[in-house]
């Protein structure tokens, strides 16, 4: 049979499963990542003539297929947060970001170092990708919808961190890149790379995304009003904003990711309170699903087409660490001083799931510098991401359920 209409088949069949999900997860509590997951492993084991699943060989297409599918996630997740912004009400995410993400590189880094044995631009790399919390995989921890009913610090804090921080990985993949590229001569490097890489592209990022953010929401809430030349039921104005957003701020060489979460967040805060949110909201979110099922069914087919060939025990020991360890005392230690439950904080820190923004920054890295350990970096990124997805998968839906209705209040719109 014809591959290319065997894979059209189960992407079809594997998008219209995304319908039932939800149900099917609330009544399970398993997440859909791990039934897409498994889904992928078994048809690419059992059928023949699939596309090959091999992120290592088609470095640029996992590149910007995972690019598209974080800027949608990015989107409709700056979307859905039910908080307005400012430095007090978001200081627990941005406590996560500045310290506990810092925190998991660097211990992570030498952990790979020290007892890996990996050079210092691979280690630092593997840090680097694996710090950010994925916006992607994580639907089952992060708030609902727009307008919600009820206010929840654990999924407020865990959404808000994986829309900042899947943007602020990308100043350390760079370091990563300038790392391996250093030579006798240009030890200057370094200094670029925070001069440019650090702060122009953070700055760039940030105050594109906060203009177009401010822009669209003039446009949408302000012009349409008098000249009716938007409807207000086109969701995909949300898809259609990121793309551009994105472009935009690359164009200027700043960060796109940072600048989409910003620019959806202030759409957010531009008129709170309208329902015009939940249309942009559902319409990236249903993008999303699509394209998250398409990513789980490949990923779940390179774990049985060698992903994993390079992996070895102390790699393995050292993914346990990071998800049992490393993310959960770093976000301890990032949370210390916050007001909130010692059980909101053990919830955050332990349900940072890992998932296609480390393997966005791996590929990227990769298409940038050669780096002495690239198989290696690919099966250990895998195995993290595959144990995240198993552990909290089969866990977050019951875990968050019960602190929910532990420490959610009810809010009035």
């Amino acid at each position: 049979m014809d591959s290319y209409i065997i894979t059209i088949t189960l992407i079809g069949i594997a998008a219209l499963g995304m319908a039932w999900m939800p149900s099917f997860t609330k009544k399970t509590g398993i997440s859909d990542s791990v039934v897409y997951l498994l889904l992928g492993a078994i048809s690419y084991y059992f059928i023949e003539g699939l596309p090959k699943p091999d992120p290592v060989r088609y470095e640029e297409y996992t590149v910007h297929f995972t690019e598209l599918v974080i800027i949608i996630s990015i989107m409709g997740g700056g979307l859905k947060i039910d908080r307005p912004f400012s430095l007090k009400t978001w200081a627990v995410p941005l406590r996560l970001l500045t310290i506990t993400m810092v925190l998991c590189i660097f211990l992570l880094t030498m952990l790979s170092y020290l007892f890996l044995h990996l050079d210092f631009a691979s280690s630092l790399l593997l840090g680097a990708a694996l710090a950010p919390t994925d916006p992607v995989l994580a639907a089952d921890v992060q708030v609902g919808p727009p307008l919600e009913s009820r206010k929840d610090n654990v999924r407020f804090a865990l959404t808000a961190e994986a829309g900042m921080n899947d943007g602020m990985g990308f100043p350390f993949t760079w370091l990563a890149i300038s790392v391996a590229s250093l030579g006798p001569n240009n030890a200057g490097s370094i200094l670029e790379w925070f001069a440019y890489d650090f702060v122009y592209k953070i700055s760039a990022g940030i105050i594109a995304g906060f203009l177009l953010g401010k822009l669209l929401g003039y446009l949408i809430f302000n012009v349409s009003r008098k000249t009716k030349f938007i409807n207000i039921n086109d969701g995909f104005i949300a898809v259609a904003s990121a793309l551009l957003i994105y472009g935009l701020t690359e164009m200027i060489h700043g960060y796109g990711f940072i600048s989409v979460f910003v620019a959806a967040v202030t759409l957010r805060n531009y008129e709170f309170k309208s329902e015009f949110h939940k249309d942009l909201h559902n319409f990236s979110d249903q993008v999303e699903r699509i394209l998250v099922a398409i990513v789980l069914l490949v990923f779940g087919g390179s774990l049985v087409h060698g992903i994993l060939d390079s992996l070895t025990w102390p790699m393995a020991i050292v993914g346990i660490v990071f998800i049992f360890l490393i993310r959960p005392l770093s976000g301890i230690v990032g949370l210390m001083d916050s007001h909130l439950h010692i059980k909101e904080k053990l919830g955050i820190s332990f349900y940072g799931i890992r998932g296609l923004g480390s393997f966005y920054y791996l590929s990227f890295a990769l298409t940038q510098k050669d780096f002495l350990y690239s198989n290696e970096l690919w099966s250990i990124v895998s195995f993290i991401v595959l144990l995240s997805i198993i552990v909290h998968g089969l866990t977050a839906t019951r875990v968050m359920r019960k602190l929910e209705n532990k420490f959610s209040e009810e809010i009035f719109h």
